[in-house]
């Protein structure tokens, strides 16, 4: 237990400023995302740019560096679904048909085990088959986050859950604090989307008596 806490203060000096604004903007994304207001997108473009910068000059993860810049493609686009209203009330919360899990589940399995082998194989990456699913899942997860889709949020309690493991197996013990706050986030935006959801179908309903 003090080797934890001793790597938390450790992390907790070496961030750069440009990293922990990326870390905060990170976490109100998904809080705001949570509440269904879309300016969420607005605080995720500049966490992602952030997170982009410090992969690319600092960590020299060129390849993380472009998923962010994938998310913040993926910001904007959230931002011109969620309509013009502050509340994004212009998209209805959704829900997804089993069959449609499983076609995700046919991109996301074959997808980690073909990225896993080939980065297990020929680089030095650690965790690489852990590291390829919670990448392509959280490429899908986003997708279901712009669309309003009310199962993004497990995707996410699942991303977040293996990161946790990834990063604490690692030693990052600070990161597995983050990807634990997020998993308690995806929880309440699980119960906050359901809960709406709920309200839409019984206006609906009480619209077609």
């Amino acid at each position: 237990m003090a080797a934890f806490w001793n790597e938390v203060r450790a992390a907790w000096v070496a961030f750069a400023w440009y990293e922990w604004v990326a870390l905060v903007t990170g976490v109100v994304y998904v809080w705001l995302a949570a509440r269904q207001l879309r300016s969420c997108w607005y605080w995720g473009i500049l966490s992602c740019l952030l997170w982009a910068y410090a992969d690319f000059f600092y960590y020299l993860l060129y390849l993380d560096a472009i998923l962010q810049i994938f998310y913040v493609g993926m910001g904007i686009w959230g931002i011109l679904q969620w309509s013009n209203s502050s509340t994004g009330q212009g998209i209805q919360i959704e829900r997804i048909p089993w069959r449609e899990h499983l076609k995700i589940l046919v991109l996301i399995v074959p997808g980690s085990l073909f990225f896993g082998y080939f980065f297990d194989a020929y680089t030095p990456a650690a965790a690489t088959y852990a590291d390829a699913f919670t990448t392509i899942a959280a490429i899908v997860a986003t997708w279901l986050t712009v669309k309003r889709k009310l199962e993004n949020w497990w995707y996410w309690m699942v991303i977040d859950v293996v990161y946790i493991g990834i990063t604490w197996s690692r030693g990052a013990y600070l990161y597995a604090l983050l990807y634990l706050i997020y998993t308690f986030v995806a929880i309440f935006g699980w119960i906050a989307w359901k809960k709406q959801w709920m309200i839409q179908i019984k206006y609906s309903t009480a619209k077609d008596q």
